[in-house]
């Protein structure tokens, strides 16, 4: 394509005359460019200067590859800053108690507040009644919401998963030299304790687990000058590239067993290691004094040494260190908030203290190999090594990118050049520990010699122990044809031409562990072989020994080449100990007759290893590229290979062989010369071979590659180097051998989305074309231009037959390449002869591509069918697809849409759902990535133009008749798949087709989401496509996916909203799924809050009706789809959607409202992120760069915190908000558009209805303060246009739109509250124009205040007081509302006082009580507040004051249900409640001249009717039944069953009966195990306590709560108030207010029992009646009248105190007022009475038990009939009853306790009775003490019980006129009849 960006189309050269401006778009964006291909040569990257080439005279490859520039770029969206708005909670204050009134007729709604007084409004929304007409209104508004609006919908959006990404080609980069993971090692420093000599340093690193060495040495000198200067004389020259102190390592395969090892040298001298280095170990620099002689000594003795021996080295020390664990543990210790893993680490490497080389005799690298394994053992060296003390510094630095003055393995400067002389940085070439497939892409020829091992031990003359070995690289024989091709150390020459070994003092058989590296000559002959010379070196200069201090023993030689290949490996080497023979390089070391040591046995080990881009080193790999070589010519016959000798008539035979066997070689050499390898084969495809003027045939050859199964993303990579690469698995490629490297892995997640839209927007009817690499040769051309590369190879698959056949289709990626390849170079050819597009290629390639095609797809239905390899067919799936894909820019369009077709249909009719449907999206997701898709769909044309496709040249037909109106055609039939819009847009309509049958399956949730990824994933490419920027280009766009729309909503029942938002939104805990199909209204009563119904119910009721469909796609799909549906309709036409919503059946629209309500939960903004609210909304304006970008931020839906920084999530929290404004924002422009199109409708009044919902569950979420803005200027529009319709029709709606925005105007941010108050005071002026509706939008508004103050927990009352301020100011503008009647004033003051009590529940429910009480007049408010407090106990798990509170609210309803309706199954008002509660008595209504319902908007509610009614009673039974009270359940369920009976609700009576049976069976099986509530009193002294003081109260508490859990609650509590003022009392004592300080506070808290007379015990039989209903407690005080409160048993007495309640429990609170206080004192014969008969009850009740309780059994009669019960029965009968009483008064009590002890003596007896068949064996020794105890007590009671008082015997007259069975005998009645 031309590269002048937008231009890229081409104008058509057709013109419509009629057609305007429409007509010209069509013409700029309809027809496809002119497809002119550019070849463009690029140049091979070049990391170093120049290239890396061999001496003069040879001609490296050329490695230039074709590359295609890509003018697409993405510009960064600017994103503003939503203000998100969260509640926040409110700072709780410390409480001041109010003076609370108990006179129940003073209400406390009176006006507190004067909101005019100290209150400055908000500032109003101007211009909010100035709009002459509604179009103005509708405009200003439109206008608004579109600006700063982000025109890219999915820029905002996260990700989509990469795993579906199938369409993703990965660009792989040119070959280039492999590098592993870099490190920079700087030297900095080695110091020991004195400094007397010159060392030098090697390092390298070794891997421990392959035992291998890992890396080349490099040398490092680190001397002074003055040290420098001892080795002149040795030194000719200095080369810059050796006085590197840094250098870069490589490291492919990081482990944690590599080691950095440093080895030190320094010059031979005389003595052995541990000699040389026992000064450095008791010597010190510091103490220079006392040794300053000694060190002048050493460094003299070593300048001597220098000068003599400066040549030779020995071994000196070594050190080592985990490089790994360096980096690893230097990496934690950074901060992790870096962005870069490594950036900037550095790690200062000190105190490694060296280790002495042992005595010589362990210097290889198995030695080596065995301290690093101790090392890792034991953590450090152990003791027998010894060690010097001393300092080798290190800096290690990751490498990012390459430091100036780098210098390359081959001493090449590398890219940047320094600018001036600084010391060169060496990159050290790295032997991986593992095989790497990465072909050669620069020249390199090195040879490394490892000389091991040397074994003079048997050698009997004497010299011949301070060994070296001199190597030298030969030309030839002679002494000149020494090559300099051995690279220098450090501060030396670059190249040297010998090198010595280090050497080991007086040792015979040394190890060594140089290693040598050579750059090796491009083209080695038979003469050109390696040198060893080996001298003894004497360290000591002997008297009369001039000159050299050499003394020769022998030579060794190995020639390079042997048959013609490059010798690597082992050798072990013969010495001769004479001069070297003539031409002894021609032979090897075995043969000539010359003198050898130890009769020619092998004595020198040494290994050669080499690292070439020329010498293959395979012999399979050798042999294909000699005999390829012979079919070129110029070698003369027999061909010698090797061993063998192949004549001319046998080269064909042995070449198939050969490419046979090529699958035998060797995995790396295969891959390191695969371009080679490749080159070859293509050319024996195209190339007839001529052998002695025959032409041999290879067509069955080609395809023999693919019987090696390669790494086959290597391959891929190496052989195209184009950006538009196949990738043979979903999204990326297969995985290399495991273990083993490639540069071609699978696409990383950071780089992935970036490909995603690079492999959409780059040109792909621009592909590159590499030519095969020998296309430059002339002979190729000729050959091309006779014959085409694709057209032979398309033969050549078609005809294949067998295993190569097979393998031909399991690689088809790999061929298919290669046939886009070849034809596009031929396109490139034919465009400069300007062919037209059909006629590019011949018929019979067309039928070949035809008939492979079909193949290929057969051949995956046998996989998939036959073989069962899903992921193998999944890959041959996408290299068919995107082979088609490929075609579509080269060959004719309508022959490929025809190949598309007889794939479907062949896949259709092979492949068994749902695999086929799996097989089909992916292929046409990968079509549809096309970057001409929009116009081969033909996005610009009209449903009634354009031919069915497909059809040859579809774009050579392109028709302009689409510019005709919307109007003409049938606008609904363009949201419904038809088959008219398949066939004109034929992609579309595939893709679309897939996506529609995949939301029909029932149950494959893995289709269904492929379906939708695909579509999204489209829909993401046009909306980041630069092309498709322009609003008008957009709309076309999306006019393309109106179906989806119709999809979408069809297939709204199988969308997961519930799991999105809904437990958010609406705060109940439910499931929605479990929502019972009962009536709205009732569903609405049952959800127990009449305002917030909408958030909590409206979702849930779809869900309930769609029950029938479950939900079958994930929460992440769902929002997939949805985002997909709000694409198309934000950028559809506007005038479109308008005329569609307007011709929509009325159940389709309410279907698309629902989606609405979905779309505003799925995208509703979730707090993610740790700064706080208010910071966003400080923030108005900013213009953010903010997008969704992979490399940033690894986004999940389930998004994982703990990696993340705090910039990052702000930044996710940031765009989510934006995401969640601008979604909101398009649900609201749809919302407009309906609500404008309803007048062109008659179902005005429910669409009206529909949207009010919508906008009411927007505002239930949680929004941006830019949206509610918006948001309520919409619903001001809807209030002005449809007001009366509002008022009247959808009055419940109001009701929760007064409580919404009521919410909103008690919302700390100012635009919001607005806003807000703009709208509520708007609803009430409009509500103005009807007395009804507005006394009823008053009552709403009055209600939703209570029902806020009352409920909400994120309430801020003082911004609420503003708000209605602000509402004031309003009116007092406007000249219609100046004497409205609104006071919401007083609800106010209930506010502040109930924010004081949040604390103390008691308090707050009676403040709230008291509210209620006070609106006794106004039904629907005391309903609201009877609500409230249900929600409040609720909360606190007090479930049955909770159902007390709705059983009342129910009697209220049932009192004005009486009024207006004479139903003889509605419950006569209040008095039918009696059986639950007397206490309903008090909901008596009013009468009615005082008050009649219906009017002025009274009882006007939604409970104020029967299912009202039927609602509030239905939650009451449950809160009864989660309360434990099982009984009450029945009783409500009684007054609701005629109301069922009446509606014959079946369905509801089963259900009721069902709840009926539970409770049931709740009372039979929980029978006495129930629970009831704990009782206290509680009194209140002192003055601080206000109205409060003296006042005393009967609290209900949980079952088992114990004294002092009240007592530390209420203690708790107060202290906040009064501090140290407070004090609690102890005892139940009568309070003498004169002793207590009028400065304190007091709380007495006594434990209470229910009380009961008599008569009343005989009702109440069951546990359950003997907790409910209670009025009356009792507790007891003891006391003596001497004061104390114990004594004697004849003195102690107890007084009972009797308290009687306002109210029975349970009530509406958890405290009542005690109104009521009767005392009686119960003398000392009283007591002992009262407590006899205590024991005897329990007694009894123990024994009789029906499942009797051993142990409680032996517990009561171990205090019974025990010996050593203090104050125990036989001590009361000895004080009471041993002598008849003297005062005759006594006498009846005396009786009445002899006949207690009788009863009590005879239960005694039972109880041992019945614990004799209870107990076990061990326990009879037990029973029979019982008994005996017992029997004793028996028989000293007996004199006493036998005792009777015969006054009381006497027979007495009848007087039966006066007897009173029912009298209590107690003391105070026998004074009373006294008296």
């Amino acid at each position: 394509p031309n590269s002048s960006g937008p231009g890229l189309y081409k104008v058509l050269k057709v013109f419509h005359r009629d057609a305007g401006p429409y007509s010209a778009l069509m013409q700029e964006l309809g027809e496809f460019p002119d497809d002119n291909l550019e070849v463009e040569l690029v140049a091979k990257e070049c990391r170093t200067v120049r290239h890396s080439v061999p001496e003069e005279g040879w001609v490296a490859w050329s490695h230039d590859q074709y590359r295609i520039n890509s003018t697409m770029l993405l510009d960064c969206l600017c994103l503003s800053d939503p203000h998100i708005s969260r509640r926040e909670q409110g700072g709780s204050r410390s409480p001041s108690l109010a003076v609370l009134s108990d006179d129940s007729s003073r209400t406390l709604t009176s006006s507190d507040f004067d909101l005019r007084s100290g209150l400055t409004p908000d500032p109003r929304v101007e211009g909010l009644l100035h709009f002459s007409n509604y179009d103005d209104l509708d405009r200003f508004n439109q206008e608004a919401r579109q600006g700063n609006r982000h025109p890219e919908l999915f820029a905002l959006y996260p990700p989509a998963d990469e795993d579906d990404a199938v369409e993703i080609r990965p660009i792989p980069d040119c070959p280039k030299e492999h590098m592993g993971d870099r490190i920079i090692i700087r030297c900095q420093a080695i110091k020991f304790e004195i400094d007397i000599e010159p060392l030098f340093a090697t390092l390298a690193l070794y891997d421990l687990r392959e035992k291998k060495k890992i890396s080349e040495n490099f040398y490092c000198d680190l001397n002074s000058d003055q040290f420098k200067g001892f080795l002149k004389p040795h030194t000719p020259q200095t080369d810059h590239s050796t006085l590197s102190r840094a250098a870069i390592f490589s490291i492919t395969y990081p482990s944690p067993d590599i080691y950095l090892v440093i080895k030190i040298e320094k010059v031979l001298q005389q003595g052995e290691i541990s000699d040389c280095a026992e000064p450095y170990m008791v010597m010190k620099e510091t103490d220079s004094a006392k040794n300053k002689e000694k060190l002048e000594k050493l460094r003299s003795q070593s300048e001597m040494f220098c000068q003599r021996l400066g040549r030779y080295r020995m071994p000196f020390a070594w050190a080592t260190v985990n490089i790994m664990n360096v980096i690893s543990t230097a990496t934690l210790d950074r901060d992790t908030t870096d962005s870069d893993s490594l950036n900037g680490l550095h790690v200062h490497l000190t105190k490694l203290d060296p280790a002495l080389f042992k005595e010589g005799d362990r210097l290889s690298d198995e030695d080596l190999f065995k301290f690093l394994a101790d090392i890792k053992k034991f953590s450090s060296l152990q003791r027998r090594i010894k060690t010097i003390p001393g300092t080798i510094r290190l800096d290690v630095t990751p490498v990012h990118e390459n430091p100036m003055a780098c210098l390359s393995t081959e001493l090449i400067p590398v890219k940047p050049l320094a600018e001036k002389n600084v010391r060169p940085v060496k990159e050290v070439l790295e032997f991986p520990s593992s095989e790497v497939y990465v072909p050669h892409s620069t020249y390199r020829n090195l040879l490394y010699v490892y000389p091991q091992r040397l074994n003079f031990v048997n050698r009997l003359t004497s010299g011949g122990r301070n060994i070296t070995i001199k190597i030298q690289f030969m030309s030839g024989e002679d002494p000149s044809c020494v090559m300099p091709v051995i690279f220098g150390k450090s501060t030396g020459p670059e190249f040297v031409q010998e090198v010595y070994t280090p050497v080991t003092y007086h040792n015979k058989s040394p190890d060594f562990y140089e290693e040598v590296k050579m750059a090796l000559p491009a083209r080695l002959t038979e003469r050109h072989h390696l040198l060893f010379t080996f001298y003894h070196i004497s360290c000591q200069q002997k008297q009369n020994q001039t000159g050299a201090s050499e003394t020769l023993i022998g030579y060794s030689w190995l020639p390079i080449l042997s048959t013609d290949r490059l010798q690597t490996g082992q050798y072990c080497l013969p010495i001769a100990l004479d001069r070297l023979p003539v031409n002894y390089s021609l032979i090897t070391p075995q043969v000539p007759p010359v003198k050898w040591m130890e009769s020619h046995k092998g004595v020198f080990n040494l290994e050669i290893q080499a690292v070439s881009s020329v010498h293959t080193q395979d012999n399979h790999l050798e042999r294909f590229f000699t005999l390829c070589h012979a079919l070129e010519g110029g070698v003369t016959f027999p061909l010698r290979v090797r061993e063998e000798k192949i004549p001319e008539n046998k080269l064909e035979h042995e070449l198939k062989l050969s490419i046979i066997s090529l699958s035998s070689s060797r995995l790396e050499p295969l891959v390191l010369y695969l371009h080679l390898v490749l080159d070859k084969l293509f050319t024996l495809i195209m190339q007839p071979m001529v052998i002695a003027g025959q032409t041999g045939t290879y067509r069955d050859m080609s395809p023999r590659l693919s019987d090696r199964q390669v790494p086959i993303g290597t391959c891929h990579q190496v052989i195209w180097f184009s950006p538009v690469c196949v990738c043979p698995g979903p999204g990326g490629v297969v995985p290399p051998t495991e273990g083993r490297y490639s540069t071609m892995g699978r696409a990383s997640a950071t780089t992935v989305g970036t490909m995603l839209l690079q492999s959409r927007i780059r040109s792909n009817s621009n592909p590159d074309i590499p030519a095969p690499h020998s296309a430059e040769d002339t002979e190729v051309k000729n050959i091309l231009s006779a014959k085409q590369f694709h057209e032979e190879l398309a033969l050549q698959i078609v005809v294949s037959t067998g295993v190569c056949r097979e393998n031909a289709y399991k690689y088809a990626w790999f061929f298919f390449e290669l046939l886009v390849k070849s034809m596009a170079q031929h396109v490139s050819q034919l465009e400069k002869q300007d062919v037209p597009r059909r006629s590019r290629f011949s018929d019979r390639f067309k039928d070949d591509v035809t008939t492979i095609v079909s193949v290929v797809t057969a051949e995956i239905g046998t996989i998939l069918v036959k073989q069962q390899k899903l992921e193998q067919a999944e890959k041959v799936n996408i290299s068919l697809a995107f082979f088609l894909y490929d075609l579509l820019s080269l060959m004719d369009r309508g022959f490929v849409f025809i190949l598309v077709k007889n794939y479907c249909n062949q896949v259709t009719t092979t492949i068994r759902y749902p695999n086929h449907n799996t097989m089909r999206l992916e292929f046409l997701r990968i079509l549809c990535s096309h970057e001409h898709y929009l116009n081969l769909s033909l996005y610009f044309s009209s449903p009634a133009s354009a031919p069915a496709s497909p059809c040859p040249s579809i774009s050579s037909q392109v028709s302009f008749s689409s510019s005709c109106s919307f109007q003409e055609q049938r606008i609904l039939g363009l949201f419904e798949l038809s088959q008219e819009f398949k066939q004109q847009h034929y992609l579309a309509g595939l893709l679309l087709t897939e996506l529609s049958a995949a939301l029909d399956m029932e149950s494959e949730g893995s289709v269904q989401r492929k379906a939708i990824n695909a579509t999204y994933s489209l829909l993401c490419a046009h909306d980041l496509d630069q092309r498709c920027t322009r609003p008008e280009v957009r709309a076309k766009v999306a006019t393309l996916y109106l179906p989806l729309v119709g999809i979408i909503i069809d297939s709204i029942n199988y969308l997961d909203f519930t799991g999105t938002g809904l437990s958010k939104t609406g705060g109940s805990d439910e499931d929605p799924d479990n929502v019972p199909p009962i009536n709205q209204s009732i569903a609405m009563a049952i959800a127990g809050n009449p305002f917030n119904t909408l958030a909590r119910n409206a979702l849930a009721s779809m869900a309930s009706q769609s029950a029938k469909a479950v939900a079958t796609l994930s929460a992440e799909t769902s929002r997939n789809l949805l985002v997909c549906f709000l694409w198309v309709m934000k950028n559809a036409e506007r005038s479109l959607i308008q005329r569609w919503t307007a011709d929509m059946p009325s159940a389709q629209l309410n279907r698309l409202l629902e989606l609405l309500t979905i779309c505003v939960s799925c995208f509703e903004y979730r707090v993610r992120v740790s700064v706080p609210c208010m910071e966003y909304i400080d923030r108005a304006g900013q213009k953010v760069n903010l997008r969704w970008r992979k490399d940033l931020t690894q986004w999940r839906q389930t998004n994982d915190k703990h990696d993340k920084t705090k910039a990052e999530l702000d930044q996710e929290a940031l765009i989510s908000g934006n995401l969640a404004t601008e979604s909101n924002l398009i649900v609201l422009d749809l919302l407009e558009t309906i609500v404008q199109a309803v007048p062109l409708a008659d179902c005005k009044d429910s669409v009206v209805g529909g949207v009010l919902r919508v906008l009411l569950h927007c505002l239930t979420c949680n929004q941006s303060t830019i949206f509610l803005s918006h948001c309520f200027s919409t619903l001001r529009a809807l209030v002005v246009k449809f007001g009366d319709l509002l008022f009247e029709e959808e009055a419940e709606q109001c009701a929760d739109l007064c409580q919404k925005v009521l919410q909103h105007c008690s919302s700390p941010v100012d635009g919001n509250r607005s806003q807000a108050c703009a709208t509520l005071y708007l609803i009430m002026r409009y509500s103005f124009s009807s007395a009804n509706n507005f006394s009823r939008v008053k009552m709403q508004v009055t209600m939703s205040l209570a029902s806020l103050v009352g409920k909400s927990e994120d309430f801020h009352e003082e911004y609420l007081r503003r708000s209605l301020r602000t509402i004031l100011a309003y009116a007092e503008e406007d000249t219609e509302m100046q004497n409205t009647p609104l006071n919401l004033n007083s609800i106010l003051s209930d506010t502040v006082k109930m924010r004081e009590f949040q604390e103390d529940p008691e308090m707050l429910m009676d403040l709230m009580y008291r509210i209620a009480k006070g609106y006794q007049t106004s039904p629907d408010l005391r309903l609201t507040w009877l609500q409230n407090m249900a929600e409040k106990h609720k909360n606190r798990k007090c479930f049955t004051e909770s159902a007390m509170c709705l059983v009342h609210a129910a009697a209220l309803v049932a009192e004005y249900l009486s009024m207006l309706e004479d139903h003889k199954y509605l419950p006569v008002g209040s008095v039918t409640f009696q059986s639950i509660s007397p206490n309903v008595l008090e909901e008596s209504a009013v009468s009615d001249d005082i008050l009649s319902p219906d009017e002025d908007g009274v009882c006007s509610g939604q409970f104020f009717t029967t299912s009202g009614l039927v609602g509030l009673l239905k939650q009451a039974a449950e809160l009864f039944s989660n309360g434990g009270l099982y009984e009450t359940v029945n009783e409500v369920y009684k007054i609701i069953m005629p109301v069922l009976e009446a509606h014959r609700d079946f369905r509801e009576l089963v259900s009721t009966h069902e709840k009926l049976q539970k409770a049931f069976d709740n009372i039979i099986q929980k029978g006495h195990k129930r629970m009831f509530g704990t009782y206290f009193r509680v009194g209140f002294y002192g003055a601080k306590f206000g109205d409060l003081d003296e006042q005393e109260f009967v609290y209900k508490e949980p079952a088992i709560t114990h004294l002092p859990e009240i007592s530390h609650r209420l203690e708790n509590f107060y202290s906040q108030c009064f501090g140290d003022a407070l004090e609690m009392i102890k005892d139940s004592k009568d309070i003498d207010r004169s002793k207590l300080d009028t400065n304190k506070a007091y709380i007495q808290i006594t434990y209470v029992e229910p009380f009961f007379d008599d008569y009343e015990m005989k009702d109440r039989l069951t546990n359950f009646e003997k907790n409910f209903n209670l009025r009356r407690f009792m507790y007891t005080t003891p006391f003596t009248k001497a004061g104390r409160p114990r004594g004697e048993l004849n003195e102690q007495y107890k007084r009972k105190t009797i308290l009687t309640t306002m109210h029975t429990f349970p009530y509406i609170k958890t405290r009542i007022n005690v109104i009521q206080k009767e005392e009686f004192d119960l003398t000392p014969i009283e007591v002992a009475i009262e407590d006899m008969q205590k024991k005897t009850r329990e007694l009894a009740v123990a024994t009789h038990r029906e499942q009797p309780d051993a142990k409680m059994l032996q517990m009561l009669l171990q205090g019974s009939v025990g010996a050593t019960v203090n104050q125990g029965p036989l001590e009361v009968a000895q004080v009471f009853l041993n002598e008849i009483p003297a005062d005759p008064k006594l006498f009846r009590h005396h009786n009445k306790l002899r006949l207690c002890f009788k009863e009590f003596i005879m239960r005694c007896g039972e109880a041992v009775e019945k614990n004799k068949h209870l107990i076990t064996l061990d326990q009879k020794e037990y029973q029979q003490e019982l008994k005996k105890n017992y029997n004793r007590l028996r028989e000293n009671l007996r004199p006493m019980l036998e005792r009777k008082i015969p006054e009381l015997y006497k027979p007495i007259k009848p007087r039966l006129e006066n007897r009173d069975s029912i009298k209590r005998l107690s003391f105070r009645r026998t004074l009373e009849e006294n008296s």
